[in-house]
């Protein structure tokens, strides 16, 4: 086989799809580098490394387009992680650049992860490529990277990442509850993110009354796609016993008070310091989390 013939041809092609068919632009995109990609693997078996660079000058030349070296590497890279069985077939939802950045990295369970997230939340590059920095896969429970691999059933509280990364424009340490509530509501919009899908804001300092006295709950949110109310108390320590006592409280509350028939049960997330997982092990209302922060 002529393997430069033919991926010059699947090239010419490509950028002659791409200027009548504006439609199909991604899809042809996508198809062209995986089949270039292929053939990439292929010549490099039967030539070695060195005929990819050999193939960009060439195609520098001829085509009048740069080629580079790199740009035809990551093709090769895109068509041997997708003809992995155990990554996602290629979407067309995501184009060509959200794929490139797929591309450094080795976990396939990640990868399948990012593609995932990328086309359910309409993710743009640059919000994929935050997403990727800020390491969002690895700080979900190992737990829940089981139930993705296994395509199990998820929970609301399933893709709350630990620790949970707060913006901290202040560059100082905070030392109160305060300060901490303030952080998040001014980036109301990534904390949001960082507790998963769906979440939206009712209230903060949510007043409820009990017996005499009046206490407020932090942050209150719902949950659309789990239908719940979701208690969210902030600590600038570790995690201690008498916290859980508190949010149980609350929570019991809303359940009592504002959660309606149709409504499953509130949950309770405790957002503090330092976790401390002897305490949850003796915590017997599993619809209470305790997740870390950390200020970035």
């Amino acid at each position: 086989m002529n393997y430069y013939k033919e991926i010059k041809n699947e090239l010419i092609n490509n950028e002659i799809t791409k200027r009548v068919k504006d439609y199909s632009k991604n899809k042809s995109d996508l198809t062209t580098y995986y089949n270039v990609g292929k053939l990439l693997s292929e010549a490099g078996k039967h030539y070695g490394e060195g005929i990819i660079r050999e193939y960009s000058k060439r195609l520098t030349v001829e085509l009048g387009l740069r080629y580079t070296a790199r740009t035809l590497f990551r093709f090769r890279q895109f068509f041997l992680l997708f003809s992995n069985e155990k990554v996602s077939t290629v979407s067309t939802q995501l184009t060509w650049s959200h794929y490139s950045e797929l591309l450094s990295i080795d976990n396939i369970d990640e990868v399948n992860y990012y593609i995932r997230i990328g086309i359910e939340q309409n993710l743009s590059v640059r919000q994929l490529r935050e997403r990727i920095k800020s390491k969002e896969y690895e700080r979900l429970d190992d737990s829940i990277k089981s139930k993705l691999i296994t395509k199990s059933s998820t929970s609301v509280t399933d893709f709350i990442k630990n620790p949970l990364l707060i913006k901290n424009n202040t560059n100082k340490e905070i030392i109160s509850e305060k300060v901490l509530h303030r952080l998040i509501l001014e980036d109301l919009d990534s904390f949001l993110k960082e507790l998963g899908d769906s979440f939206s804001y009712i209230a903060s300092e949510y007043k409820i009354k009990i017996g005499n006295t009046y206490n407020f709950i932090d942050i209150l949110l719902y949950n659309i796609k789990f239908n719940c109310y979701v208690v969210v108390e902030l600590k600038v320590t570790e995690l201690k016993k008498e916290h859980i006592g508190q949010i149980e409280v609350y929570m019991n509350y809303i359940d009592k008070n504002l959660r309606t028939i149709t409504q499953d049960k509130t949950i309770g997330i405790i957002i503090c310091k330092k976790d401390n997982k002897f305490i949850m092990e003796y915590c017997s209302d599993s619809r209470i989390l305790a997740k870390e922060y950390k200020l970035v």
